[in-house]
Protein backbone atom coordinates (compact mmCIF):
# COMPACT_ATOMS: atom_id res chain seq x y z
CA UNK A 1 0.00 0.00 0.00
CA UNK A 2 2.94 2.49 0.63
CA UNK A 3 3.94 1.91 -2.98
CA UNK A 4 0.54 2.77 -3.88
CA UNK A 5 0.56 5.77 -1.89
CA UNK A 6 4.24 6.73 -3.21
CA UNK A 7 3.57 6.15 -6.84
CA UNK A 8 0.27 8.42 -6.52
CA UNK A 9 1.84 11.48 -5.21
CA UNK A 10 4.97 11.12 -7.53
CA UNK A 11 2.44 10.99 -10.27
CA UNK A 12 0.57 14.37 -8.96
CA UNK A 13 3.50 16.24 -7.65
CA UNK A 14 5.17 16.85 -11.00
CA UNK A 15 2.38 17.64 -13.41
CA UNK A 16 0.87 19.76 -10.34
CA UNK A 17 4.78 22.07 -9.74
CA UNK A 18 4.63 22.58 -14.12
CA UNK A 19 1.29 23.64 -14.12
CA UNK A 20 1.70 25.97 -10.86
CA UNK A 21 4.27 27.25 -12.80
CA UNK A 22 2.85 28.13 -16.37
CA UNK A 23 -0.48 29.32 -14.15
CA UNK A 24 2.41 31.64 -12.44
CA UNK A 25 3.81 32.91 -15.42
CA UNK A 26 0.09 33.65 -17.17
CA UNK A 27 -0.82 35.26 -14.37
CA UNK A 28 2.00 37.67 -13.94
CA UNK A 29 2.38 38.54 -17.60
CA UNK A 30 -1.35 39.59 -17.40
CA UNK A 31 -0.68 41.93 -14.86
CA UNK A 32 2.27 43.65 -16.93
CA UNK A 33 -0.03 43.57 -19.36
CA UNK A 34 -2.34 45.91 -16.99
CA UNK A 35 0.55 47.78 -15.67
CA UNK A 36 2.52 47.95 -18.76
CA UNK A 37 1.83 51.91 -19.45
CA UNK A 38 2.89 52.73 -15.39
CA UNK A 39 6.00 50.39 -16.07
CA UNK A 40 6.93 51.82 -19.68
CA UNK A 41 9.32 54.93 -19.88
CA UNK A 42 10.03 55.15 -16.11
CA UNK A 43 13.34 54.44 -16.38
CA UNK A 44 13.57 51.67 -13.61
CA UNK A 45 16.21 49.76 -12.29
CA UNK A 46 16.14 46.01 -12.76
CA UNK A 47 16.24 45.58 -8.86
CA UNK A 48 12.71 47.67 -8.79
CA UNK A 49 11.42 45.47 -11.78
CA UNK A 50 12.34 42.12 -9.77
CA UNK A 51 11.22 43.65 -6.15
CA UNK A 52 7.97 44.07 -7.91
CA UNK A 53 7.69 40.80 -9.17
CA UNK A 54 8.32 38.82 -6.43
CA UNK A 55 5.84 40.71 -4.53
CA UNK A 56 2.93 40.36 -7.12
CA UNK A 57 4.27 36.52 -7.85
CA UNK A 58 3.21 36.19 -4.09
CA UNK A 59 0.10 37.72 -4.46
CA UNK A 60 -0.92 35.83 -7.35
CA UNK A 61 -0.75 32.02 -5.96
CA UNK A 62 -3.59 31.75 -4.51
CA UNK A 63 -4.90 32.43 -8.03
CA UNK A 64 -2.80 30.13 -9.76
CA UNK A 65 -3.03 27.13 -6.85
CA UNK A 66 -6.55 26.41 -8.09
CA UNK A 67 -5.87 26.19 -11.66
CA UNK A 68 -2.76 24.22 -11.07
CA UNK A 69 -4.83 21.47 -9.03
CA UNK A 70 -7.55 21.45 -11.18
CA UNK A 71 -5.32 20.85 -13.98
CA UNK A 72 -2.59 18.36 -12.50
CA UNK A 73 -5.59 16.61 -10.90
CA UNK A 74 -7.01 16.00 -14.60
CA UNK A 75 -3.73 15.33 -16.23
CA UNK A 76 -2.64 12.62 -12.84
CA UNK A 77 -5.84 10.52 -12.84
CA UNK A 78 -6.10 11.00 -17.29
CA UNK A 79 -2.24 9.45 -17.88
CA UNK A 80 -3.69 6.41 -15.19
CA UNK A 81 -6.72 6.02 -17.26
CA UNK A 82 -5.03 5.97 -20.38
CA UNK A 83 -2.19 3.86 -19.44
CA UNK A 84 -4.97 1.01 -17.64
CA UNK A 85 -3.07 1.84 -14.38
CA UNK A 86 -6.27 2.98 -12.76
CA UNK A 87 -8.29 -0.06 -14.17
CA UNK A 88 -5.58 -2.32 -13.10
CA UNK A 89 -6.02 -0.57 -9.61
CA UNK A 90 -10.10 -1.34 -9.74
CA UNK A 91 -9.31 -4.69 -10.35
CA UNK A 92 -7.18 -5.42 -7.69
CA UNK A 93 -9.87 -4.57 -5.31
CA UNK A 94 -9.35 -0.93 -4.63
CA UNK A 95 -12.05 1.80 -5.31
CA UNK A 96 -11.88 5.31 -6.21
CA UNK A 97 -12.25 6.74 -2.83
CA UNK A 98 -8.76 4.14 -1.58
CA UNK A 99 -6.52 5.70 -4.54
CA UNK A 100 -7.68 8.84 -3.48
CA UNK A 101 -6.97 8.73 0.00
CA UNK A 102 -3.17 9.86 -0.46
CA UNK A 103 -3.99 12.53 -2.88
CA UNK A 104 -6.42 14.00 -0.74
CA UNK A 105 -4.08 14.08 2.18
CA UNK A 106 -1.77 16.22 0.08
CA UNK A 107 -4.20 18.55 -1.14
CA UNK A 108 -5.72 19.11 2.55
CA UNK A 109 -1.96 19.92 2.87
CA UNK A 110 -1.97 22.37 0.27
CA UNK A 111 -5.14 24.16 1.06
CA UNK A 112 -3.80 24.17 5.02
CA UNK A 113 -0.99 25.86 3.50
CA UNK A 114 -2.83 27.95 1.04
CA UNK A 115 -4.90 29.59 3.76
CA UNK A 116 -1.37 30.34 6.12
CA UNK A 117 0.42 32.03 2.98
CA UNK A 118 -3.33 34.07 2.17
CA UNK A 119 -3.19 34.83 5.90
CA UNK A 120 -0.14 36.42 6.73
CA UNK A 121 2.37 36.15 3.50
CA UNK A 122 0.11 37.64 1.33
CA UNK A 123 -1.34 40.97 3.22
CA UNK A 124 2.50 41.87 3.40
CA UNK A 125 3.11 40.80 -0.36
CA UNK A 126 0.05 43.05 -0.94
CA UNK A 127 0.96 46.12 1.35
CA UNK A 128 4.59 45.97 -0.45
CA UNK A 129 3.26 45.86 -4.40
CA UNK A 130 1.15 48.67 -4.05
CA UNK A 131 3.14 50.98 -2.20
CA UNK A 132 5.80 50.41 -5.00
CA UNK A 133 3.28 50.41 -7.68
CA UNK A 134 2.02 53.43 -6.11
CA UNK A 135 5.47 55.00 -5.95
CA UNK A 136 6.18 53.86 -10.26
CA UNK A 137 3.05 55.42 -11.12
CA UNK A 138 4.03 58.91 -9.40
CA UNK A 139 6.95 58.95 -10.61
CA UNK A 140 7.24 61.87 -13.75
CA UNK A 141 9.61 60.90 -16.29
CA UNK A 142 7.49 59.41 -18.41
CA UNK A 143 5.51 62.73 -19.15
CA UNK A 144 8.28 64.64 -19.63
CA UNK A 145 8.51 64.22 -23.63
CA UNK A 146 4.69 64.69 -24.58
CA UNK A 147 4.53 65.29 -28.56
CA UNK A 148 2.65 68.55 -29.45
CA UNK A 149 2.50 70.19 -26.16
CA UNK A 150 4.46 72.16 -23.68
CA UNK A 151 5.60 70.21 -20.67
CA UNK A 152 6.54 72.17 -17.07
CA UNK A 153 6.92 68.90 -14.97
CA UNK A 154 10.60 69.92 -14.29
CA UNK A 155 10.72 72.75 -11.90
CA UNK A 156 12.20 75.91 -14.40
CA UNK A 157 12.23 74.01 -17.76
CA UNK A 158 9.07 73.58 -20.86
CA UNK A 159 9.89 71.09 -23.18
CA UNK A 160 8.43 70.71 -26.29
CA UNK A 161 8.94 68.11 -29.30
CA UNK A 162 7.02 67.79 -32.80
CA UNK A 163 7.24 64.02 -32.09
CA UNK A 164 9.53 61.15 -30.36
CA UNK A 165 10.36 56.96 -31.69
CA UNK A 166 11.67 55.31 -28.64
CA UNK A 167 14.69 57.62 -27.79
CA UNK A 168 14.86 59.58 -30.92
CA UNK A 169 12.67 63.14 -31.23
CA UNK A 170 12.15 65.68 -34.34
CA UNK A 171 12.11 69.04 -33.85
CA UNK A 172 12.48 70.18 -29.52
CA UNK A 173 12.17 73.53 -28.14
CA UNK A 174 13.60 73.74 -24.40
CA UNK A 175 13.17 76.97 -22.18
CA UNK A 176 15.46 76.98 -18.96
CA UNK A 177 14.32 79.12 -16.31
CA UNK A 178 16.61 77.88 -13.95
CA UNK A 179 18.44 81.58 -13.97
CA UNK A 180 16.45 84.34 -12.84
CA UNK A 181 18.76 86.48 -14.59
CA UNK A 182 19.02 84.92 -17.60
CA UNK A 183 16.28 82.86 -20.00
CA UNK A 184 17.96 79.78 -22.31
CA UNK A 185 15.98 78.56 -25.22
CA UNK A 186 17.90 75.63 -27.07
CA UNK A 187 16.48 74.78 -30.77
CA UNK A 188 17.10 71.26 -32.37
CA UNK A 189 15.94 69.78 -35.70
CA UNK A 190 16.75 66.16 -34.15
CA UNK A 191 18.24 64.38 -31.63
CA UNK A 192 17.74 61.68 -29.21
CA UNK A 193 17.81 61.65 -24.99
CA UNK A 194 18.80 59.14 -22.27
CA UNK A 195 18.77 59.14 -18.93
CA UNK A 196 22.11 58.52 -17.13
CA UNK A 197 23.35 55.14 -15.29
CA UNK A 198 22.08 56.56 -11.73
CA UNK A 199 18.98 57.96 -13.19
CA UNK A 200 19.82 61.64 -11.80
CA UNK A 201 20.40 63.33 -15.01
CA UNK A 202 18.69 63.63 -18.68
CA UNK A 203 20.57 64.17 -21.28
CA UNK A 204 19.78 65.40 -24.89
CA UNK A 205 22.02 64.87 -27.49
CA UNK A 206 20.94 67.50 -30.38
CA UNK A 207 21.74 67.99 -33.62
CA UNK A 208 21.67 70.91 -35.81
CA UNK A 209 20.14 73.91 -33.83
CA UNK A 210 20.82 77.13 -32.00
CA UNK A 211 21.11 78.25 -28.50
CA UNK A 212 19.79 81.70 -27.24
CA UNK A 213 20.25 83.37 -23.99
CA UNK A 214 18.41 86.61 -23.45
CA UNK A 215 19.31 88.73 -20.15
CA UNK A 216 16.28 89.64 -17.58
CA UNK A 217 15.47 93.32 -17.47
CA UNK A 218 17.57 94.85 -14.42
CA UNK A 219 15.09 96.97 -12.23
CA UNK A 220 15.78 100.14 -10.50
CA UNK A 221 17.19 100.56 -7.30
CA UNK A 222 16.09 103.57 -4.97
CA UNK A 223 17.83 104.61 -1.28
CA UNK A 224 16.53 105.04 2.11
CA UNK A 225 15.59 108.44 0.99
CA UNK A 226 13.48 107.38 -1.98
CA UNK A 227 15.82 109.03 -4.30
CA UNK A 228 17.01 106.71 -7.38
CA UNK A 229 20.51 105.13 -7.19
CA UNK A 230 20.37 103.33 -10.53
CA UNK A 231 18.30 103.35 -13.43
CA UNK A 232 18.69 99.63 -14.48
CA UNK A 233 19.11 98.51 -17.81
CA UNK A 234 16.08 98.22 -19.58
CA UNK A 235 18.14 96.45 -22.81
CA UNK A 236 17.89 92.74 -22.96
CA UNK A 237 21.60 91.70 -24.46
CA UNK A 238 21.33 88.57 -25.66
CA UNK A 239 23.64 85.98 -27.59
CA UNK A 240 22.74 83.08 -30.00
CA UNK A 241 25.16 80.42 -30.76
CA UNK A 242 24.52 77.83 -33.51
CA UNK A 243 25.86 74.12 -33.06
CA UNK A 244 25.66 70.87 -35.46
CA UNK A 245 25.54 68.46 -32.25
CA UNK A 246 25.37 69.51 -28.43
CA UNK A 247 24.67 68.15 -25.29
CA UNK A 248 22.09 69.47 -22.75
CA UNK A 249 21.71 67.71 -19.53
CA UNK A 250 18.92 68.24 -17.17
CA UNK A 251 19.13 67.62 -13.33
CA UNK A 252 16.26 65.16 -12.07
CA UNK A 253 16.94 64.11 -8.46
CA UNK A 254 13.80 65.57 -7.57
CA UNK A 255 12.02 63.28 -9.88
CA UNK A 256 13.25 60.03 -9.12
CA UNK A 257 11.06 57.60 -7.87
CA UNK A 258 10.73 58.18 -4.65
CA UNK A 259 9.46 55.03 -2.15
CA UNK A 260 6.42 56.04 0.15
CA UNK A 261 5.98 54.43 3.66
CA UNK A 262 4.32 51.57 3.86
CA UNK A 263 1.91 52.72 6.68
CA UNK A 264 -0.36 54.69 3.81
CA UNK A 265 -1.40 51.37 2.66
CA UNK A 266 -1.27 49.00 5.88
CA UNK A 267 -5.28 48.93 6.94
CA UNK A 268 -6.37 48.64 3.66
CA UNK A 269 -8.60 45.52 3.75
CA UNK A 270 -6.60 43.45 1.82
CA UNK A 271 -3.32 44.00 3.80
CA UNK A 272 -4.77 42.62 6.81
CA UNK A 273 -5.09 38.81 8.37
CA UNK A 274 -8.02 37.41 9.78
CA UNK A 275 -7.35 38.60 13.13
CA UNK A 276 -6.80 42.16 12.28
CA UNK A 277 -9.93 42.07 10.09
CA UNK A 278 -11.83 41.06 13.29
CA UNK A 279 -10.20 43.99 15.19
CA UNK A 280 -10.83 46.18 12.82
CA UNK A 281 -14.24 45.47 12.12
CA UNK A 282 -15.23 46.08 15.98
CA UNK A 283 -13.38 48.86 16.23
CA UNK A 284 -15.30 50.42 12.98
CA UNK A 285 -18.50 49.16 14.83
CA UNK A 286 -17.76 50.52 17.86
CA UNK A 287 -16.92 54.44 16.41
CA UNK A 288 -20.35 53.81 14.76
CA UNK A 289 -22.23 53.22 17.75
CA UNK A 290 -20.35 56.17 19.69
CA UNK A 291 -21.08 58.25 16.84
CA UNK A 292 -24.66 57.73 16.61
CA UNK A 293 -25.06 58.21 20.29
CA UNK A 294 -23.18 61.55 20.25
CA UNK A 295 -25.84 62.63 17.21
CA UNK A 296 -29.34 61.33 19.01
CA UNK A 297 -27.46 63.58 22.54
CA UNK A 298 -26.48 66.00 20.34
CA UNK A 299 -30.03 66.43 18.70
CA UNK A 300 -32.14 65.88 21.90
CA UNK A 301 -29.91 68.46 23.69
CA UNK A 302 -30.55 71.06 20.25
CA UNK A 303 -34.13 70.59 20.56
CA UNK A 304 -34.45 71.56 24.55
CA UNK A 305 -32.19 74.37 23.57
CA UNK A 306 -34.71 75.77 21.37
CA UNK A 307 -37.75 75.02 23.61
CA UNK A 308 -35.68 76.94 26.51
CA UNK A 309 -34.60 79.90 24.61
CA UNK A 310 -38.61 80.11 23.42
CA UNK A 311 -39.26 80.00 27.13
CA UNK A 312 -36.39 82.40 27.86
CA UNK A 313 -37.40 84.94 25.22
CA UNK A 314 -40.76 84.75 25.97
CA UNK A 315 -40.44 85.80 29.72
CA UNK A 316 -39.09 88.23 28.53
CA UNK A 317 -42.00 89.80 26.52
CA UNK A 318 -44.81 88.22 28.17
CA UNK A 319 -45.95 87.44 31.43
CA UNK A 320 -47.02 83.75 29.88
CA UNK A 321 -44.57 81.12 29.99
CA UNK A 322 -45.70 80.40 26.26
CA UNK A 323 -46.22 82.48 23.17
CA UNK A 324 -48.76 81.67 21.16
CA UNK A 325 -47.96 82.33 17.14
CA UNK A 326 -51.16 83.77 16.69
CA UNK A 327 -50.24 86.88 19.36
CA UNK A 328 -47.22 87.43 17.45
CA UNK A 329 -46.99 90.22 14.95
CA UNK A 330 -47.01 89.90 11.33
CA UNK A 331 -43.09 90.71 11.12
CA UNK A 332 -42.34 88.57 14.27
CA UNK A 333 -44.54 85.71 12.34
CA UNK A 334 -42.61 85.91 9.49
CA UNK A 335 -39.14 85.21 11.59
CA UNK A 336 -40.66 82.79 13.24
CA UNK A 337 -41.30 81.05 10.14
CA UNK A 338 -37.92 81.96 8.59
CA UNK A 339 -35.97 80.89 12.00
CA UNK A 340 -37.92 77.58 11.93
CA UNK A 341 -37.02 76.89 8.07
CA UNK A 342 -33.02 77.44 8.82
CA UNK A 343 -33.02 75.24 11.77
CA UNK A 344 -35.14 72.28 9.91
CA UNK A 345 -32.91 72.96 7.29
CA UNK A 346 -29.43 72.46 9.06
CA UNK A 347 -31.58 69.42 11.03
CA UNK A 348 -32.09 68.14 7.67
CA UNK A 349 -27.98 68.65 6.60
CA UNK A 350 -26.98 67.18 9.67
CA UNK A 351 -29.29 64.29 9.87
CA UNK A 352 -27.85 63.36 5.98
CA UNK A 353 -24.47 63.75 7.18
CA UNK A 354 -24.91 61.68 9.64
CA UNK A 355 -26.84 58.73 7.36
CA UNK A 356 -23.99 59.54 4.78
CA UNK A 357 -21.28 58.46 7.50
CA UNK A 358 -23.37 55.38 8.64
CA UNK A 359 -23.71 54.35 4.72
CA UNK A 360 -19.34 54.72 4.76
CA UNK A 361 -19.18 52.95 8.03
CA UNK A 362 -21.50 49.66 6.50
CA UNK A 363 -19.04 49.55 3.39
CA UNK A 364 -15.93 49.86 5.16
CA UNK A 365 -17.43 47.06 7.16
CA UNK A 366 -18.56 45.07 3.84
CA UNK A 367 -15.02 45.14 2.65
CA UNK A 368 -13.59 43.57 5.39
CA UNK A 369 -16.06 40.74 5.99
CA UNK A 370 -15.15 39.97 1.78
CA UNK A 371 -11.71 39.81 2.66
CA UNK A 372 -12.38 37.81 6.04
CA UNK A 373 -14.62 35.22 3.97
CA UNK A 374 -12.13 35.42 0.76
CA UNK A 375 -9.51 33.56 2.51
CA UNK A 376 -11.60 30.70 4.27
CA UNK A 377 -13.27 30.47 0.52
CA UNK A 378 -10.07 30.02 -1.93
CA UNK A 379 -8.83 27.18 0.74
CA UNK A 380 -12.06 25.25 0.25
CA UNK A 381 -11.93 26.13 -3.60
CA UNK A 382 -9.25 23.79 -3.83
CA UNK A 383 -10.67 20.70 -2.04
CA UNK A 384 -13.18 21.15 -4.09
CA UNK A 385 -11.57 21.86 -7.80
CA UNK A 386 -9.39 18.94 -6.71
CA UNK A 387 -12.92 16.71 -6.09
CA UNK A 388 -13.52 17.51 -9.58
CA UNK A 389 -10.77 17.25 -11.31
CA UNK A 390 -9.42 13.79 -9.85
CA UNK A 391 -12.52 11.88 -11.38
CA UNK A 392 -12.89 13.72 -14.45
CA UNK A 393 -9.73 12.89 -15.66
CA UNK A 394 -10.73 9.04 -14.96
CA UNK A 395 -13.41 9.59 -16.65
CA UNK A 396 -12.55 11.28 -19.52
CA UNK A 397 -9.24 8.74 -20.04
CA UNK A 398 -7.29 11.52 -21.60
CA UNK A 399 -3.51 12.47 -20.28
CA UNK A 400 -0.91 14.66 -21.19
CA UNK A 401 -1.47 18.72 -22.31
CA UNK A 402 -4.27 17.60 -25.00
CA UNK A 403 -7.70 17.60 -23.65
CA UNK A 404 -6.84 18.08 -20.12
CA UNK A 405 -5.63 21.52 -20.41
CA UNK A 406 -8.64 22.35 -22.76
CA UNK A 407 -11.07 20.51 -20.14
CA UNK A 408 -9.48 22.89 -16.82
CA UNK A 409 -9.45 26.01 -18.93
CA UNK A 410 -13.43 25.55 -19.23
CA UNK A 411 -13.53 24.36 -15.84
CA UNK A 412 -11.11 27.56 -14.59
CA UNK A 413 -13.17 29.87 -16.48
CA UNK A 414 -16.35 28.77 -15.03
CA UNK A 415 -14.67 29.46 -11.59
CA UNK A 416 -13.12 32.44 -12.30
CA UNK A 417 -16.94 34.12 -13.72
CA UNK A 418 -18.36 32.58 -10.62
CA UNK A 419 -16.04 34.07 -7.94
CA UNK A 420 -16.29 37.29 -10.04
CA UNK A 421 -19.69 37.00 -9.77
CA UNK A 422 -19.83 36.81 -6.64
CA UNK A 423 -17.41 39.80 -5.76
CA UNK A 424 -19.40 41.89 -7.32
CA UNK A 425 -22.86 40.92 -5.72
CA UNK A 426 -21.14 41.14 -2.36
CA UNK A 427 -19.10 44.61 -3.10
CA UNK A 428 -22.35 46.27 -4.37
CA UNK A 429 -23.89 45.66 -1.30
CA UNK A 430 -26.61 42.97 -3.41
CA UNK A 431 -25.46 40.25 -1.24
CA UNK A 432 -23.91 39.76 2.00
CA UNK A 433 -20.06 38.71 2.09
CA UNK A 434 -20.59 35.44 3.22
CA UNK A 435 -22.95 34.01 0.12
CA UNK A 436 -20.58 36.30 -2.76
CA UNK A 437 -17.38 35.04 -1.36
CA UNK A 438 -18.75 31.27 -1.50
CA UNK A 439 -21.08 31.47 -4.31
CA UNK A 440 -18.78 29.66 -6.08
CA UNK A 441 -18.20 26.89 -3.80
CA UNK A 442 -21.96 26.43 -3.16
CA UNK A 443 -22.71 25.94 -6.78
CA UNK A 444 -19.67 23.93 -7.43
CA UNK A 445 -19.85 21.18 -4.42
CA UNK A 446 -23.22 19.60 -6.02
CA UNK A 447 -20.81 19.16 -9.24
CA UNK A 448 -17.88 17.66 -7.78
CA UNK A 449 -20.06 15.26 -5.66
CA UNK A 450 -21.95 14.27 -8.68
CA UNK A 451 -18.62 13.37 -11.13
CA UNK A 452 -17.18 11.80 -8.12
CA UNK A 453 -19.67 9.48 -7.45
CA UNK A 454 -19.87 8.37 -11.08
CA UNK A 455 -16.16 7.93 -11.74
CA UNK A 456 -16.29 6.16 -8.64
CA UNK A 457 -19.32 4.11 -10.38
CA UNK A 458 -18.17 3.66 -13.63
CA UNK A 459 -21.12 5.60 -14.60
CA UNK A 460 -20.53 6.34 -18.50
CA UNK A 461 -21.39 10.06 -18.29
CA UNK A 462 -20.33 11.20 -21.51
CA UNK A 463 -22.05 8.43 -23.20
CA UNK A 464 -24.41 10.10 -25.64
CA UNK A 465 -26.90 6.80 -25.25
CA UNK A 466 -26.99 7.24 -21.59
CA UNK A 467 -27.93 10.72 -21.35
CA UNK A 468 -30.51 9.73 -24.46
CA UNK A 469 -32.21 6.94 -21.96
CA UNK A 470 -32.80 9.97 -18.83
CA UNK A 471 -34.14 12.43 -21.38
CA UNK A 472 -36.85 9.77 -22.59
CA UNK A 473 -37.35 8.85 -18.96
CA UNK A 474 -37.47 12.50 -18.08
CA UNK A 475 -40.38 13.02 -20.68
CA UNK A 476 -42.48 9.88 -19.74
CA UNK A 477 -42.61 11.30 -16.12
Amino acid sequence: MKRLYVFSIRSFIGPFIVTLFISMFILVMQFFWIYIDDLMGKGLSVWVILELLFYVSASLIPLALPLAILLSSIMTFGNLSENNELTALKSSGLSLYRILKPLTVVVFCIALFTFYFANYIIPISNLKWHSLIFDIQNTKIASILTPGSYNQDLDGYAIKIKSIQNDKFQDIIIHDHTDQNALKTIRAKKGRVYKSVNNKYLYFELKDGFMSEEMATQTPNFDENGKLVSSGNNNHPSRRTNFETATYKIDLSGFSMNRSRDDMFKNEHEMLNVFQINYAIDSLLKEKKEANVNFVTGSILDLMYFQKALISDSAKTNSKSIVHFNELSQIEKQNAIVGAQSRLRRKNETLQSQINYNQAVDYNNNKYWIEFHRKFALTYAIIVLFFIGAPLGAIVRKGGFGAPVVIAALLFMVYFVLISIGDSLANSGVVSPFIGMWFASFLLTPIAWFVLRAAANDAPVFNKESWVKLFSRLRKK
